[in-house]
């Protein structure tokens, strides 16, 4: 896993750009400590920072590639599993490898196909490609865009990094936030549209897409989406796929030159991920499996139960350490440090994001990194088979929004009064919930119940798995951490995708066809324990550090928040413990405690990021 950063221009010389390369690159030296490389040219610049996980002397970045027919130079940041098979096709086409990395691997395929080699990968994966002969550039991102890229053109220069801040190390670049980034930050955030910031004029390429930058302009083109298809597999056929599959996605990315583990909460879905990891362990004769939890200082005295977060993990996480024998390793956040990081949080994400629940993920990474560079996590199991309370809802189902963030009259509230007469978030939210909708593919063969839940399945893939996603690169990356994502096997998603509801949510069940497909090789607590989300802090004392925190620059007169939003109102939530803001902001979790610490990171991005409002 890395960082890159790169420019292209055909009318301007780029050779002399080495400093301002080098300017950006350093920006990004978090997400790659262990190295940096540089490829400069006429046309094109490019900048590496370097995690190294696979063949520390082999894999170094950029990589060069001389053939008869043209020089190609690579900076990447993924992993490619199924790197054996591509380097078999191309060995069998007369390529010769220097190393064992999967970036040698992904060079020689882009040789090897051209533009179609996005249709042959299978891994995570954001990647920039010069082509010397066509003097032409390719970008590309995975197929559910787990690993980011970003961009500008300006003045026919593209600018591009793995993070937004690479690119404001670019000179004159603006930090603008016009009406529609404050719609994307206070109407949808802390999700986003795929292909926008909160930035005017700076872009994310979208997950799926690749795009082709050369003398002629950008073109970029989406080469995957989930199509759907009639499921003419039985109940035990469905079973025995997924399990293969399963065990196939976990079992491929398991693969590492250095320290590897699993994060175990003790859930279904980390426990699969863990249970084929132990056994991959054992039967190829390695040490056992090391496996990470969290939690926090004084939860067992403070948990409340709730029907979101209905049982503490620790039981079950012991019971699956014990089971499967791993050596386990419990990491203990304290409430200080939750509230310290939220700054951090914030620059990992080069905006405000989920509060606590992110930098509680930073503090997870940081810790388990001084042990370990790659960890395998559970994450995305709940959108791929329609595990969270709003697939089975009625008021979710019939909110005519997107059901994790119903707070729309709220939001509206929460913008200074003046900003708000120009700014209108239910039109903008309306707009893309209906754009969104109208991607999704529905079969005449469908039911009624497998309509509705494709489309709540749809816009839980494309936009809270999204923001989940984000959270947790730029968490882990923050700290020079590797997470992969099983789940996201796009041929598992593909497979999912079309399993019909009633076989999906088996027994009136939450992920029921899930939990029976694994009944046979977990622990019947683990497979019929209710769902639980990502844990959170329930100390008291971190609603009081954080009102605290958000009190103190309320009473700043000169705090930028109040620029952008209601004074009135965000004093109303102070003196109410949060209460005044009557839902959850974002999803299950960011309520009271949570929305002032969300606050509070809207005005360290203000002071630190200086955005210009243009409305």
């Amino acid at each position: 896993m890395c960082g890159f950063v790169g420019i292209a221009d055909f009318k301007k010389d780029l050779s002399n750009s080495k400093r301002i390369i080098e300017k950006m690159n350093k920006s990004l030296i978090n997400r790659g400590p262990d190295e940096q490389g540089y490829y400069i040219d006429k046309n094109v610049a490019l900048g590496h920072r370097r995690l190294i996980v696979i063949d520390p002397v082999g894999g170094k970045q950029p990589m060069i590639e001389i053939f008869s027919y043209g020089k190609y130079v690579i900076v990447y940041n993924g992993q490619i599993y199924n790197t054996k098979e591509l380097r078999k096709t191309l060995e069998e086409n007369g390529f010769t490898f220097n190393g064992h990395s999967d970036t040698e691997v992904l060079l020689k395929s882009y040789i090897h196909f051209g533009n179609d080699v996005v249709n042959h990968l299978n891994g995570i994966f954001a990647f920039a490609i010069w082509n010397e002969l066509k003097k032409e550039l390719f970008l590309a991102r995975d197929h559910f865009g787990v690993k980011p890229l970003f961009y500008t053109i300006q003045d026919n220069t593209i600018i591009f990094s793995s993070e937004i801040k690479g690119i404001f190390e670019y000179p004159n670049i603006e930090k603008v936030v016009d009406n529609q980034g404050i719609c994307e930050l206070f109407g949808i955030g802390p999700a986003h549209t795929a292909g926008t910031t909160v930035f005017k004029n700076i872009y994310e390429l979208k997950p799926a897409h690749f795009a082709i930058y050369n003398s002629s302009g950008f073109y970029c083109k989406r080469y995957w989406k989930l199509h759907s298809k009639e499921h003419k597999d039985n109940l035990a056929q469905t079973t025995e796929k997924l399990k293969f599959l399963l065990n196939d996605a976990i079992t491929r990315q398991l693969v590492a030159d250095v320290p590897l583990c699993t994060f175990l909460s003790g859930g279904l879905d980390s426990s699969i991920i863990t249970k084929f990891a132990a056994d991959y362990c054992k039967k190829e004769g390695l040490p056992p499996l090391d496996t990470y939890s969290i939690d926090y200082v004084d939860n067992d005295k403070n948990f409340v139960k709730s029907d979101f977060q209905p049982n503490a993990d620790n039981y079950y996480v012991e019971l699956m350490s014990k089971n499967l024998h791993t050596n386990h390793h419990n990491i203990v956040i304290d409430t200080p440090e939750l509230a310290s990081y939220l700054e951090d949080a914030m620059i990992a994400r080069d905006m405000p994001g989920m509060a606590d629940i992110d930098s509680s993920l930073l503090l997870f990474c940081k810790n388990v990194k001084k042990e370990m560079t790659v960890s395998l996590t559970g994450e995305c199991a709940d959108e791929i088979f329609g595990g969270y309370p709003w697939f089975f809802r009625e008021d979710a189902l019939n909110s005519n929004t997107f059901p994790w963030s119903i707070a729309i009259d709220e939001r509206q509230n929460l913008l200074n009064p003046v900003i708000g007469k120009n700014v209108n978030l239910k039109e903008y939210i309306d707009y893309r919930y209906n754009e969104s909708l109208n991607e999704v593919e529905i079969l005449d063969t469908d039911t009624e119940e497998t309509k509705e839940k494709r489309k709540i399945s749809h816009l839980t893939l494309n936009w809270f798995m999204q923001t989940l996603l984000d959270r947790s690169d730029r968490m882990a990356m923050y700290n020079g951490f590797e997470l992969r994502v099983p789940f996201c096997d796009y041929r598992l998603a593909e497979y999912v995708w079309n399993i019909p509801w009633e076989m999906k949510a088996l027994n009136g069940r939450e992920k029921g066809l899930l939990r029976y497909a694994c009944r046979d090789f977990l622990p019947n607590e683990i497979v019929d324990r209710k769902k639980s989300p990502y844990p959170k802090t329930h100390n008291p004392n971190y609603l009081a550090k954080v009102k605290s925190m958000l009190t103190d620059i309320m009473n700043k007169p000169n705090a930028p928040i109040n620029n952008l939003l209601n004074r009135k109102y965000i004093l109303d939530i102070l003196n109410t413990d949060g209460k005044a803001f009557t839902r959850p902001w974002f999803g299950q979790l960011m309520t009271g405690p949570q929305l002032m610490a969300y606050l509070c990171q809207v005005n360290m991005w203000l002071e630190k990021y200086e955005p210009k409002i243009e409305i």
